[in-house]
């Protein structure tokens, strides 16, 4: 516990002498300068007092019996607990051998007698202030070690949210892309379901019904039935129309509801080979049957297409989200990692934003892979603010000498020229309160920093590039970011 001291309080001196005349005369004159005084008449002794309450300083003969004043000063440097105590030396002994050895086992000053008393408040004064200089200056060493250590821990803090907000703001659209499958398989279930409902036990009193004639009509319905979804509703309106004018021109009767169902089975052209059936007056019978057998194969293509899309989301969630528990670097295809990024991005993607990819052959590189990951995810969520989600995402991954280069690209508004030297600063954001943390930008720096690689931007109204250098191999690095 540090001594508490009051304005008045000066210092506490221990004087080791075995002269009770020099004892005397050094007790008078600190006592009479304000100073706290403890006389000692030999090494043992002062040793004892010393662990009981260490002094401020301490003056000390060096001729003394039983233990001289050069293994008391051994003693003290001895222990950590008195190693820092200041010792000034006084000692007729006048020998520059003498004066060397008291400075090299620790003391900081050496005083001749017979002593000045000038001479001795003035060295004591001196190393009295150093000595509170120096409680000083390790007070405010520790105070700054515990400031960084908070600072540290706070940082910490703000870049794990930063990346914890990045992931979040994938959450919704992933949510979504997860959603719209399980909706499109759910609606192609109740589908399947009211289709066996409905026809299972008509099934087969239509096949035993059915004529050999309508037979080969029924498979060449199912033959040539396919769904296509890339055509739009004013596409298939018009097809529509236009085979309901044909049905009409042939004299065949509800050509409206007829062109209706072969449109949606996706038959629209070169509908000749059915004209004989469409005029027959069985012709409902067979025709609604193929379009709910195409409607239940279409069900079963639909669950499929859409398990496929949930199981590469769920597998791309699971190769960001995945940690590095080795807290090693492994070889890996980067453009795997950029891949898993977009699939997470696919729903903001699809409203508005095209992408460009042009990727090379690559090697695999040591890296940190989710943590490059995080690069990748910052960058795209950035470049698609930058869009406003509408507009071209240019990708590009090539080799340059020993590294390999990642440019991620958008046609957004630009950055202005005189932010873009802060971009890289923590903190740092243009975004409103609330919005941005200004960290995302400072974590990418540090990981492609921490991988001894290197980030360039250009940007100009329309277009802004981040170019990312990665090295194909590098030294081991276990600093985290």
């Amino acid at each position: 516990m540090e001594r508490e001291q009051t304005d008045s309080y000066k210092g506490d001196i221990l004087v080791v002498d075995d002269t009770p005349a020099n004892l005397r005369l050094l007790v008078g004159l600190l006592t009479e300068r304000g100073y706290k005084v403890r006389p000692i008449p030999n090494g043992k002794l002062a040793l004892s007092a010393i662990r009981l309450s260490a002094p401020d300083l301490i003056l000390l003969d060096i001729m003394m019996p039983e233990m001289n004043g050069y293994d008391v000063c051994e003693r003290l440097k001895a222990s950590d607990r008195t190693r820092d105590l200041p010792v000034i030396f006084i000692s007729a002994i006048d020998e520059v051998l003498d004066k060397v050895k008291a400075f090299k086992i620790g003391g900081v000053d050496y005083i001749t007698k017979p002593f000045q008393v000038e001479e001795v408040l003035a060295r004591v004064e001196t190393h009295l202030s150093l000595c509170r200089l120096q409680k000083s200056l390790q007070a405010k060493n520790r105070d700054l070690a515990n400031t960084l250590q908070r600072l540290k821990a706070t940082q910490e803090q703000l870049i794990e949210s930063e990346k914890m907000a990045a992931l979040g703001q994938l959450v919704a659209g992933i949510a979504h892309e997860i959603n719209t499958p399980l909706g499109a398989i759910r609606s192609s279930v109740e589908n399947i379901a009211d289709f066996l409902k409905i026809n299972l036990e008509q099934l087969p009193t239509f096949f035993q019904t059915l004529s050999l004639e309508h037979c080969q009509y029924f498979v060449t319905l199912l033959q040539r039935s396919e769904r296509n979804y890339s055509l739009s509703s004013r596409e298939k309106r018009q097809l529509k129309k236009a085979l309901s004018r044909q049905l009409t021109s042939d004299n065949i009767a509800d050509g409206d509801t007829i062109s209706d169902t072969l449109v949606d089975m996706g038959i629209y052209d070169n509908i000749t080979t059915f004209l004989p059936l469409l005029k027959d007056s069985e012709n409902p019978i067979v025709l609604n049957m193929a379009y709910r057998f195409s409607s239940l194969r279409e069900s079963t293509r639909t669950i499929m297409t859409a398990t496929d899309r949930a199981a590469k989301v769920v597998f791309a969630l699971k190769s960001y989200a995945r940690q590095n528990t080795t807290d090693k670097k492994g070889m890996v295809n980067i453009i795997d990692g950029i891949e898993t990024v977009l699939t997470l991005y696919q729903n903001q993607f699809k409203h508005g934003v095209e992408i460009v990819k042009n990727y090379t052959d690559l090697p695999p590189i040591l890296c940190y892979y989710d943590e490059l990951n995080q690069v990748w995810t910052n960058l795209v969520h950035n470049a698609l603010q930058a869009m406003e989600n509408k507009g071209t995402l240019t990708i590009e991954a090539t080799r340059q000498e020993e590294n390999v280069a990642i440019a991620i690209a958008d046609s957004g508004t630009g950055i202005p020229p005189e932010i873009v030297p802060k971009i890289f600063e923590p903190f740092f954001t243009t975004k409103p309160p609330g919005e941005g943390s200004g960290l995302g930008l400072d974590i990418v720096k540090k990981i492609i920093d921490k991988h001894r690689g290197t980030i360039e931007v250009e940007s100009i109204p329309g277009r802004t590039k981040f170019t990312v250098l990665i090295p194909i191999t590098c030294q081991e690095d276990d600093e985290r970011v």
